[in-house]
């Protein structure tokens, strides 16, 4: 079998050859071809330059169904994504506010923290909420807290209320009872202020006043059902960001959580700056930070997954452009509330066969690659991005990678996940890259990674005790093949010696799914079998940690790096 060499050496000395794993296997990808380059793409470090601060945007995820929060294999997930990260991550999900009896199912989820009683005076429970909320905070989690959706005693329109969605099915059936304005806002602003004030008295001033609040979800989508949408939203997030404050002045509210950044968007930036509040008659509503969606849209052309990266970042493009529009929101703080590459998590391959990337190393290398641009698309407006929202996490009872848009199967990680906990081991100040094959943002906007040439380029950090490097070798076409030798030149390392480590996520390291195509795809894997693939999922690092002299403060690490794989070196001293 060839191996893939990860060597390093002095700026002008011989190599030291570090490490070897295996190439990838034409067998592991849908579709493998060999790959001809030969000539080493050369990328350069200049750790000496900073391009501003290292900020975790990807600490961020979100899901639809809160109530796989508590399951096992949630609470698994929810520890190892806290514990990868340097800062508290912020978790977002959608029914908090659900009528029910905490059951889950594909896209849906209930806390049934209201109700109310023969006479119509309200009742309010909040058991499950808080179980929620206490495993978030129990894991040093913060909630980005979704005020929605509606309870089933102040729906407009409650029955039927819960819907019975499966993947395959229009999508528009998910609206049900839950989708609309509440018929009583008195009632429905005095719930928000009840359940703002119980979380103060339950976790603390300090702590809820570190969390975001937010009203809904996509209310310019299918989320919000009324006859002039923009103004009940417009109207409910008034009564709620009132109720808000009203309970914790000091709490952060915004919005608007849009599907995009069209005119809904710009028409609510316009309201909250300027407009009358629905429920305080004064000018403006409160706002601390802006939020929309953005998202990406494969496609499947001549039998394979050709991924939509160009449409991600336009649309994330659009969003950035209309916070830069108001001057008012210079500096506020902007979080992408759904970063994705399509639009729904629960839609599997097998009815949405555009969805095959997930399971593989093509939503790994899309993952490096995007979040990477995000921090240049944000700089070219001026705007202060904080978060992108990875709307996905784990689906309980589901078979063994179904093609669910997950970070984990059954409590085994994904190829994907490994790349948060790559990104989660650079700290400190992000530092300058260049590369002789490698697309900018605006390339990629333009028309995605298309053609001959893949998109072999790097994100690289510094602190005070390490330079850490991700690199990757991405293209939108879902093919997989032996990929391209890269020379990685870093410069501006403040040391004379430093120990080297190389992660890699391919078809060979850091990938359960391959171990189980291999097993023959069991859909029931033994207890030995699964212990094997919680051990193929786990980040791997090639060959053992080196030490290496850098008296003039240079290296070079060269690898070859296979198509649709991820690779990061850490240099620490």
């Amino acid at each position: 079998m060839k191996r893939l060499l990860s060597a390093v050496c002095l700026a002008a000395a011989a190599p030291l050859g570090l490490a070897a794993s295996p190439a990838a296997s034409p067998a592991a990808s849908p579709a493998a071809t060999p790959s001809a380059a030969s000539t080493p793409v050369r990328l350069t470090v200049d750790a000496s330059q900073s391009k501003g601060p290292m900020t975790p945007i990807w600490a961020w995820f979100g899901y639809d169904e809160p109530n796989y929060t508590t399951a096992p294999n949630g609470k698994k997930l929810l520890s190892q994504i806290a514990t990868m990260s340097p800062v508290p991550v912020y978790v977002r999900a959608h029914n908090l506010m659900t009528s029910g009896d905490g059951s889950h199912a594909l896209k849906w989820g209930s806390t049934g923290m209201y109700r109310e009683d023969k006479d119509g005076k309200p009742v309010y429970d909040w058991t499950i909420v808080d179980a929620i909320f206490d495993t978030y905070v129990e894991r040093g989690m913060k909630p980005l807290a979704q005020i929605g959706f509606m309870p089933e005693a102040l729906s407009q329109r409650p029955q039927p209320y819960q819907h019975s969605w499966k993947p395959g099915v229009p999508y528009e059936q998910i609206m049900t009872g839950w989708a609309t304005p509440p018929k009583d806002y008195d009632k429905w602003a005095e719930l928000i202020y009840q359940w703002v004030k119980h979380s103060v008295e339950r976790y603390g001033r300090k702590e809820v006043e570190s969390w975001y609040w937010e009203v809904w979800n996509e209310p310019d989508g299918h989320y919000l059902i009324a006859p002039d949408t923009k103004r009940e939203y417009f109207k409910m997030y008034d009564y709620a960001a009132d109720a808000v404050k009203r309970a914790l002045p000091t709490a952060r509210m915004g919005g608007p959580h849009t599907a995009g950044a069209g005119r809904f968007m710009d028409d609510f930036l316009e309201h909250a700056l300027r407009g009358k509040n629905y429920a305080t008659g004064k000018t403006g509503s409160p706002l601390d930070f802006v939020a929309f969606h953005a998202k990406g849209q494969p496609r499947v052309l001549d039998g394979r997954v050709q991924m939509g990266m160009g449409i991600h970042f336009q649309r994330l493009d659009q969003g950035f452009a209309l916070v830069e529009k108001y001057p008012e929101l210079k500096g506020i703080p902007v979080i992408v509330g759904e970063s994705d590459p399509e639009g729904c998590a629960a839609c599997g391959m097998q009815t949405n066969p555009e969805n095959a990337y997930r399971n593989g190393t093509l939503y790994a290398s899309y993952t490096a690659a995007s979040i990477a641009r995000e921090y240049d698309l944000a700089a070219r407006r001026g705007v202060n991005l904080i978060g992108a929202v990875n709307w996905s996490f784990e689906f309980e009872d589901q078979p063994w990678f179904a093609g669910f848009r997950d970070l984990a199967t059954n409590g085994v990680d994904k190829p994907v996940l490994n790349v948060f906990r790559m990104l989660g081991m650079m700290r400190g100040e992000r530092v300058a890259v260049g590369g002789d094959q490698a697309y900018d943002a605006a390339a990629i906007q333009a028309g995605g990674v298309r053609g001959a040439r893949t998109d072999i380029n790097a994100l690289a950090s510094k602190d005070k005790r390490s330079v850490a490097v991700m690199v990757w070798n991405y293209h939108d076409d879902d093919i997989v093949d032996a990929g391209s030798p890269v020379e990685l030149h870093i410069s501006g390392i403040p040391a004379r010696r430093v120990q080297l480590r190389h992660y890699r996520v391919d078809q060979d390291n850091s990938n359960a799914y391959t171990a189980w195509k291999r097993m023959g795809s069991p859909a029931n894997p033994t207890p030995a079998q699964v212990a094997a693939l919680e051990k193929a999922g786990a980040l791997a690092q090639l060959g053992k940690p080196g030490s290496l002299k850098t008296p003039d403060g240079k290296a070079v690490v060269r690898m070859q790096l296979p198509r649709q794989a991820v690779s990061l070196v850490t240099l620490t001293y």
